[in-house]
């Protein structure tokens, strides 16, 4: 049985609505489209119950958006009823391809104006729905999750001000620590793997790998995102090895200290494919780094495989390490906007990530379980398997 047909055996726990805000307009359309189709094709006893009533709509998408003024001031405006709704609100804090005019000025928004909007759209419900989901991919403010001296926690700010706003749960995509959950101890904080994503857009694209521990190894470029790399290689069956930053901790160069050089633990690494595994490429300086020193100990193959594909100083890095053979493909998914430009590349696989949130919604809707959602090693075992035969 598909994993969205489960669903129909619980009643759901309010009238369905999904506020996609213009950051994140296409991805909540794709999602809309597959709740539209799964719930088309379920057949139920209970859909003429009143507990039922409005599940089965042509969309689930509500009107809403966030006007400005000249000034650049803003104001979150619902267009339609949201009254005892289960609510889900997409928001995409990365989408720098948006403007704004403020006093005849073009701005382009930041993290801070999408967090911004989101809050407004809350503000906007009023209290009338049922329930507050918040789905934001990218972590608002992730990345300073912790205090190193006098320095503000921004994400735990964040995370409270959306609790006391009335926001039930918030669902994001590989925090960069998770541990920030335990600013909000008493609501629900879920961070999902894309693993299964990532695997079967690698199997899709790359015809002739060879997924066992003579041919291929998992690396991850640090320490702290050996967990993720310590899953991948268990569940595929494969080695892993795992590079150490060594930095300079006397400087601070754009806001970071500058890395030293990288130490490598692991095995021999001759003729072997690679997957890098990461949560996010930035600038991209230290994926190219780390596949230089793939390189210098004769790796075959690298792929590299994040999360979030941010690209913040430009892809022509990754066009020469393309070019030069240092890298062979980069996958990273659509849960942060992507460039037309970066969608061109020939070494470019965009890992589709709507259906994943469209089951989650459509899970959560019906007030079931998500752990099945969130450790995929069956799913992925069967694809491999699959691909080997």
């Amino acid at each position: 049985m598909p994993l969205y047909e489960k669903n129909i055996e619980s009643i759901p726990v309010g009238k369905l609505g999904i506020i996609a805000l213009e950051s994140s307009h296409d991805l909540g359309q794709r999602v809309n489209d597959y709740i539209i189709k799964w719930r088309e094709e379920r057949e139920s006893e209970h859909k003429g119950n009143i507990a039922f009533a409005g599940y089965q709509r042509d969309d689930y998408l509500i009107k809403a958006c966030c006007p400005r003024f000249g000034s650049g001031e803003s104001k979150g405006l619902i267009k339609e009823t949201v009254r005892g709704m289960d609510l889900y609100l997409l928001v995409d804090v990365c989408n720098y391809s948006l403007t704004y005019t403020v006093c005849g000025n073009k701005n382009h928004m930041s993290p801070d104006d999408h967090y911004q909007d989101l809050k407004r759209i809350i503000a906007a419900v009023g209290g009338k729905g049922r329930r507050i989901t918040v789905i934001m991919p990218f972590l608002y403010e992730s990345r300073q999750h912790k205090r190193g001296s006098r320095e503000s926690l921004d994400c735990a700010i964040a995370l409270n001000e959306l609790v006391n706003m009335g926001v039930e749960s918030i669902v994001t995509f590989d925090a960069h620590d998770p541990r920030v959950q335990n600013s909000i101890p008493l609501k629900s904080f879920e961070t999902v793997q894309p693993a299964y994503q990532f695997i079967k857009a690698l199997l899709k694209n790359i015809k002739d790998l060879k997924l066992d521990p003579n041919h291929m190894m998992v690396i991850s470029p640090d320490e702290g995102g050996m967990s993720r790399a310590v899953y991948f290689a268990n569940v595929l069956g494969l080695e892993m090895g795992m590079f150490y930053k060594r930095r300079d901790y006397t400087k601070i160069v754009s806001g970071r200290n500058p890395i030293i050089a990288h130490e490598f633990l692991g095995s021999d690494l001759e003729g072997k494919d690679v997957l890098i595994i990461d949560d996010m490429i930035s600038s991209g300086e230290s994926v190219i780094e780390v596949a230089t020193e793939l390189k210098k100990r004769n790796a075959g193959r690298i792929f590299v495989a994040c999360t979030f594909g941010l690209f913040t100083n430009g892809l022509k890095k990754f066009d020469d390490a393309y070019e030069t053979g240092l890298i062979d493909k980069v996958l990273t998914t659509n849960l942060i906007y992507q460039t037309p430009e970066l969608l061109s590349k020939p070494y470019y696989i965009s890992v589709d990530m709507s259906k994943y949130i469209a089951l989650i919604i459509d899970t959560l809707n019906h007030d079931n379980s998500i752990s099945g959602l969130l450790n995929p090693a069956e799913r992925i075992h069967n694809i491999v398997d699959s691909y080997k035969q």
